[in-house]
């Protein structure tokens, strides 16, 4: 099993109130496959995917879990999980296939279909309308460099609000719009995989414009009153050398404070826009844009897997770039080239990511000082880990301890005052892991890829028994 050192988190027969949501999550290129049924149009990560040396092995998305055929098993398979919520993503080129236009009847069905089901098992649906599956037509079109495209999202959101707004409890606008702008844009590790530090830019501000006026759109369109949230992936940023906090504060302003100063504060920091001035203007920022992006929120989702260390490169010493994403040659942090990423100690996830559960209790400290009467929920936690069938069993310790030691680790934030309404883990099957293809399993069940045999794991058994109890099992 994987170790760590102190402080251990390591704490069992941890209670979790009643109305606590303990769920799972996907997303649909990840899963869903029967990319060209139905109506759906094709999206950025299929253009990426079917190009010869962006994924390992040459894997896509074509057929994935298969979930769109096999939507009704997984339901029952969450329902014997005992799931309380369900975090999923509606695919945009599903509902428009070239992201404009009258909605496909078609892909609307499906997601109907969805929610009823998990409405009918008593799960929560929690919508997620962008994980990152651009319509391909959009990206011909600049995609998030256009302001366009921020507009037609809006358009997208009331349409899938009409659609679900009557049954939906949570719709998230965005999931971490960090990796759509700068891995998509910047360093090209994701689609459209542009390498373009202004154009990153440029896509930090449409997709935050895109997330205000989508909350509008559906603040007016959905008729059950639902919660409004947004998911980002923040970066925990650690190190001890004398630079430390020049590169940190650089780091926080474009890994952080770009996303939550605008919608949270209704202001970009001004430290970002003076240090990425030698990339951009910001011309592309209009009058009264932060007013549209600064719309109220009902949850902030927190997504976590790891932290980062750094410092400031002396520019001399070979440049360490160990900021835990896949290099293709682009940077993802435009104007702060001179910021250097250090190896951290282990242990490690098949990501090569650290195991850090004191960074998310950090983590949820600190959202808590800054947006105090902001509530928090974990929308995605969980690790990769090289799993092995033995007897038709899968026992994954090192994810079961991972899981026991980052709910211990939230469990101690609320204890401290944060206001963290759910845990979400990352995620409910095994499934094709972006530029990694399916080489890495984060699943709480195992996705046999030949066959689409679903084996829940230990670690979908530990959550089922935590969900089941409201308490963690004794360790």
């Amino acid at each position: 099993m994987v170790t760590s050192g102190s402080p251990d988190y390591r704490d069992g027969g941890l209670e979790f109130a009643p109305d606590f949501v303990i769920g799972s999550a996907t997303a649909s290129y990840q899963i869903e496959g029967a990319a060209f049924e139905d109506g759906r149009g094709p999206s950025i990560w299929d253009t990426y995917s079917h190009t010869p040396g962006n994924i390992w092995n040459d894997d896509n998305g074509d057929v994935a879990d298969d979930h769109y055929h096999r939507v009704d098993s997984d339901l029952d398979l969450m329902a014997d999980l005992g799931l309380d919520s369900y975090r999923f993503s509606i695919a945009w080129p599903r509902i428009q296939a070239t992201g404009s236009g009258p909605a496909n009847e078609r892909g609307l069905s499906f997601y109907s279909r969805l929610v009823d089901g998990l409405l009918e098992r008593g799960i929560r649906p929690i919508a997620t309308l962008y994980h990152w599956d651009l319509p391909q037509a959009l990206e011909d079109q600049g995609g998030w460099t256009a302001r366009a495209t921020a507009e037609r999202f809006a358009e997208y959101a009331e349409i899938a609000a009409r659609a679900l707004g009557d049954r939906v409890h949570t719709w998230t606008t965005l999931n971490e719009p960090w990796c759509s702008a700068y891995l998509g844009y910047g360093s090209g590790a994701h689609a459209p995989g542009r390498t373009d530090g202004a154009a990153a830019l440029s896509a930090v501000h449409h997709l935050n414009l895109a997330h205000g006026l989508a909350v509008s759109a559906i603040r007016s369109a959905a008729t059950n009153d639902p919660d409004l949230s947004v998911t980002l992936n923040f970066h925990v940023i650690r190190g001890d050398d004398e630079t430390t906090p020049e590169a940190r504060r650089r780091i926080d302003a474009l890994a952080n404070r770009a996303f939550t100063g605008p919608m949270l504060k209704g202001e970009y920091p001004a430290d970002l826009i003076e240090d990425t001035a030698s990339v951009t203007d910001w011309s592309f920022l209009r009058d009264g844009d932060t007013e549209l992006i600064h719309q109220p929120i009902d949850v902030l989702g927190v997504n976590y897997y790891s932290t980062v260390t750094v410092k400031m490169w002396d520019g001399v010493s070979p440049r360490q770039n160990a900021d835990g994403h896949k290099d293709v040659g682009g940077s993802p942090w435009p104007g702060s080239r001179d910021v250097e990423f250090l190896t951290q100690p282990g242990p490690y996830t098949e990501m090569g990511w650290n195991i850090a559960p004191d960074g998310l209790e950090e983590l949820l400290l600190d959202l808590h000082e800054q947006f105090p009467d902001q509530p928090l929920m974990i929308t995605e936690n969980g690790a990769a880990f090289a799993d092995e069938v033995v007897d038709g069993e899968v026992h994954d310790a090192d994810r079961v301890d991972y899981l026991n030691r980052h709910f211990t680790a939230a469990h101690r934030a609320i204890e401290k005052g944060v206001d963290l309404r759910g845990y979400t883990v990352w995620s409910l099957l095994d499934n094709f892991e972006w530029g990694y293809g399916y080489s890495k399993r984060f699943g709480i069940v195992r996705v046999d890829y030949d066959t689409q045999l679903r084996t829940v794991k230990d670690s979908g058994k530990w959550v089922a028994r935590t969900i089941r109890d409201r308490r963690t099992p004794s360790v």
